[in-house]
């Protein structure tokens, strides 16, 4: 084989020829005709019985070559790879083949390649991190949301105010025709809980039990069913009853009937305490990740099309998996919330982008400050997830090839030393700007 015409394109995509042989495609042909020749049919012959000649007399000169072009183009792919030391990522492009009179095989590729990457600023980086004081305003709200947990339901003769439960029997309508997911029986919805559209549940306030209303409302702008997005919508409405939850005394019976201790200032603090490690792991883990966003926003890079699709690819399977554990089919999940698969994977597209700039980010930094990963370090984070999982190391040295566990481990010290040196710049939460 040979290696030709090698054309760089835009976002680092190589174009590229692979010759092969005329006695190196005679092989490839002759081997198509052993694994086909029992489905061809030739008269005169048993199956599996008719020469090649015959074959190729009948059904023209070139009826193996397709399959034998395909038996060949991955090998001749990983021959230019390696011929090449081309960098490859994702699903190379076979775009055709042609065979010469002198039976000479050409075939054309085109492959994303790793791009080049320029390191911008990656320490002493400033970025904001929300204030993870925890105050007796966030006690109280947690010790309310658990007499909520722990009340009894009471269905009541009389409108419905907020904070009540209602079950209703509905469904919703955009230019008069009803929509689908738009319909629902049964449906216990607690009103203030904002979970249904902006403005519905604030226009049930007051309806009781029998009572039948239309509500109006426009679907947000940004609402994820692209068809619905931004539309003026009715909703048939039908309260079946009205539910009050009675709150039971906080004091410290309702302590030690929710937890482990016996009076309700020990709970109290033991709520505080878990709040505030809450709250500061969630604090941290957002500050790192507004460091790791402005690093990735500093280098300069021009990312392949074909590494963000296959990110996509591969969240797109995460989510299948998460959901088929609920008992949930993707397409289900898809469909009840109004969108198409081409809107799933452009809603995830941001989210697949910026994992893969972290990933470029990171071993860029790997390679910049000649992070190694030692026997010995290895060899602990073997025994590490042995004990988690509770095997024996060998096993987790089978699972997980060597090169994922060293390039996970460098990307860990390459993170860890980015946020060595990164600044905070406190703010209060509602002063934290949204990540973009």
């Amino acid at each position: 084989m040979i290696v030709k015409n090698v054309e760089n394109k835009e976002k680092n995509v190589v174009g590229f020829h692979v010759e092969v042989g005329s006695d190196e495609f005679e092989e490839a042909v002759n081997a198509a005709y052993l694994r086909n020749k029992k489905k061809l049919t030739v008269p005169g012959f048993r199956k599996g019985k008719a020469p090649r000649m015959v074959i190729e007399g009948m059904y023209g000169a070139s009826v193996f070559y397709d399959d034998a072009i395909d038996d060949l183009a991955g090998k001749a792919y990983r021959f230019a790879i390696e011929d090449q030391k081309f960098n490859a990522v994702g699903q190379p492009t076979f775009k055709d083949a042609n065979v010469d009179d002198d039976k000479v095989l050409t075939m054309t590729f085109e492959t994303a390649l790793y791009p080049e990457v320029t390191l911008g600023q990656y320490k002493g980086i400033e970025a904001e991190r929300e204030d993870d004081t925890i105050t007796d305003k966030h006690v109280n709200e947690y010790l309310e949301e658990m007499r909520k947990r722990n009340g009894r339901q009471i269905q009541v003769e009389r409108a419905a105010k907020m904070g009540d439960t209602v079950n209703i029997d509905f469904e919703g309508f955009t230019d008069g025709k009803a929509f689908d997911g738009g319909k629902g029986e049964n449906h216990s919805l607690e009103l203030g809980s904002n979970s249904f559209i902006p403005g519905f549940e604030e226009q049930l306030v007051g309806i009781s039990a029998g009572e039948e209303r239309t509500i109006e409302l426009t679907f947000p702008e940004d609402y994820h069913a692209e068809d619905l997005a931004g539309k003026a919508a009715q909703f048939k409405v039908k309260c079946n009853e009205v539910i009050e939850t009675e709150l039971p005394a906080l004091d410290d019976e309702f302590a030690k009937d929710v937890s482990e201790f016996d009076t309700l200032d020990e709970y109290k603090k033991s709520i505080e305490e878990e709040l505030i490690s809450a709250r500061k792991k969630a604090c941290d883990d957002d500050f790192g990740f507004n460091v790791i966003e402005k690093a990735a926003e500093n280098m300069t890079v021009d990312i392949p099309e074909a590494m963000i699709e296959e990110r996509v690819n591969k969240i797109v399977t995460d989510y299948d998996r998460t959901l088929m554990g609920q008992g949930i089919r993707l397409e289900e999940y898809i469909r009840m919330t109004g969108m198409t698969p081409d809107s799933f994977n452009d809603m995830i597209r941001p989210q697949a982008i910026a994992q893969v700039k972290t990933d470029i980010l990171l071993k860029a930094v790997v390679e910049a400050e000649n992070i190694e990963i030692t026997d010995e370090e290895l060899e602990e984070a073997c025994k590490n997830l042995a004990e988690v999982y509770n095997v024996p190391v060998e096993n987790i040295k089978t699972a997980v090839p060597r090169e994922t566990m060293v390039d996970d481990m460098q990307k860990k010290k390459a993170n860890d030393l980015i946020m060595e040196s990164a600044v905070p710049v406190t703010v209060a939460p509602n002063e934290a700007k949204p990540a973009e």
